[in-house]
């Protein structure tokens, strides 16, 4: 008897480093006599977002880790991993009307003649893993 277990990649986060004020809990005296709080500068990561197009490969490995774990557990041995790969893409694509003096049209202007340009790119990634066991 043969299982597979589909591991699901995610992607990276990504963020930045920001200063935050930490109380350090003392006071001194302030200019009028009160107490005032001293504070001391740290900086911490804060998560912004996640990539479009790098895969978290530390969490990839840890919970491939968990699924052969548990496969082993319930009997089974690990026979092949196989990788599902996805995809993505972006393009832009622009059309303008130019005049005799080079000048850029309008869209309510006639056209004496025309330009265009474009691009476009793709790319792969690694989606999730397939793991397939056979019982013992």
């Amino acid at each position: 008897m043969e299982k597979i277990v589909l591991v699901k990649c995610y992607f990276l986060p990504t963020g930045k480093e920001v200063t935050i004020k930490v109380p350090t809990g003392e006071t001194k005296s302030g200019f009028f006599g009160g107490e005032k709080e001293i504070y001391r500068k740290e900086t911490k990561w804060e998560q912004t977002g996640f990539s479009d197009s790098i895969i978290d490969s530390e969490r990839l490995a840890e919970d491939l880790q968990a699924s052969i774990d548990k496969l082993n557990a319930d009997g089974f041995i690990v026979h092949s991993i196989v990788p599902l790969i996805s995809g993505d893409y972006s393009y832009k694509y622009q059309a303008q009307g130019i005049s005799s003096s080079n000048r850029l049209l309008s869209e309510t202007e006639s056209v004496s003649g025309g330009a265009s340009y474009g691009y476009g790119y793709g790319y792969s990634y690694t989606d999730s893993l397939l793991v397939i066991a056979k019982k013992i």
